[in-house]
């Protein structure tokens, strides 16, 4: 089956801003570790925006909150379109990102709770259940064509699910408040989206405006505002005919590159600042840290390909097309790359504890970085039988 053609423009662009976003990575390591880094944090932390509407947030909020809910429009309008006419518009393809996806956010939570069951680190277990879908994305767009398109899409609409799992639980089990007036107000405008395109309206401006007041009230609501994104991205037309551009078609076309070279490497840069700190790496054998590293590195690659297998053998879903399990195998390393909502947990999960915090953070970083090379490596070694008419 054929890529669609803007995915597989994502994919390309992805694989220079994939090398952007490493050495964003390893200069924002080298900042947080020098005399630059406090007034490197305190550009992240100073607010800006207006106090009108409750608007006014550090830039690290905007970042995180607001940008990546662009990042995660452009790859929830790529998923869509797979799904009405690519790879996932058969219910075996589509279903077993979802089964994949619960069984890396299962598992990898109950081997950080089998280290730290009743201890101080207990309130952690949603650390190792995120997948990092920028770095995740990037690292395999790297590969070319030495992975089938089909393991690329896969992955992506796997951190998809995986985020959108995280969120959840965050909202449900790390918020301390949900504001249900702004959520209620939420599911109102998603209505009017899904009613929007049903009536058949075609010009972007009837859903971006809409979506920019999803994102407000879903923020407020105290669920991760990044949400907005994708369910902005699901309302949005396409058509299945390819004689005519569709909405969705022009929308990915506008946001590939600032994605790509502007959002994604600000994005690494305001998230990989992390100062290391005597003890970082006595933390790594506690509890916390094993349980981390663990979770996000054996848990993941586990809970995977466990659920993948069983939802297979089960015809319930099928394997990706032109895909092995030993691709599979690192697909579920690369989703080890927790990150950015991970750390985002553990901030949430020791509030009060700077200390844990960065325990958790280096912890993380480590994981990470071990999940990244390891399915890069798998990846690049791995026979898959691709073919010419998928690359065309």
């Amino acid at each position: 089956m054929k890529l669609t053609v803007y995915f597989k423009k994502f994919f390309e662009s992805s694989q220079a801003s994939g090398v952007l976003l490493i050495l964003c990575v390893a200069l924002a390591l080298g900042i947080a570790n020098s005399s630059m880094a406090e007034s490197f944090q305190n550009l992240l932390d100073k607010e800006i925006g207006t106090h009108l509407f409750h608007l006014k947030y550090p830039v690290s909020i905007w970042i995180n909150d607001g940008l990546m809910a662009v990042f995660f429009l452009l790859v929830g309008l790529e998923i869509k379109r797979e799904v009405v006419e690519g790879e996932l518009s058969s219910f075996k393809n589509a279903s077993l990102p979802i089964f994949a996806a619960i069984g890396g956010m299962i598992v990898p939570a109950i081997i950080f709770a089998a280290f730290n069951y009743d201890g101080e680190y207990s309130n952690g277990w949603g650390i190792p259940m995120a997948t990092d879908i920028a770095f995740s994305l990037a690292i395999i767009s790297m590969l070319g064509k030495k992975v089938p398109n089909s393991i690329k899409i896969f992955l992506a609409a796997l951190a998809i699910v995986d985020d959108l799992g995280a969120i959840l639980v965050i909202a449900i089990f790390y918020t301390d408040q949900i504001d249900w007036m702004n959520l209620t107000v939420s599911f109102g405008i998603v209505g009017l989206l899904f009613i929007l395109n049903y009536l058949k309206f075609k010009k972007l401006i009837f859903y971006i405006i809409p979506g920019i007041f999803l994102w407000y009230f879903l923020h407020h609501s105290g669920i991760h505002a990044t949400i907005a994104g994708v369910l902005l991205a699901f309302s949005i037309p396409t058509n299945i005919s390819r004689i005519k551009i569709s909405p969705l078609e022009k929308l990915e076309h506008q946001l590939h590159f600032p994605v790509s070279f502007i959002i994604m490497p600000v994005f690494a840069l305001a998230n990989t600042n992390i100062t290391f700190t005597n003890g970082m790496v006595d933390g790594l054998f506690s509890g916390l840290g094993l349980g981390i590293v663990c979770g996000l590195v054996l848990g993941k690659l586990i809970g995977i390909n466990l659920f993948s297998f069983f939802a297979i053998k089960s015809k319930i879903s099928s394997l990706p097309q032109n895909s092995t399990w030993m691709q599979m195998l690192g697909v579920g390393l690369l989703a080890g790359i927790g990150f950015t909502m991970s750390i985002f947990i553990a901030l949430l999960s020791f509030k009060a504890e700077i200390q844990i915090q960065d325990e958790a953070k280096f912890a993380i970083l480590i994981a990470s970085f071990i999940a990244a090379v390891s399915g890069y490596l798998v990846l690049n070694v791995s026979k898959s039988n691709v073919t010419e008419a998928e690359e065309d």
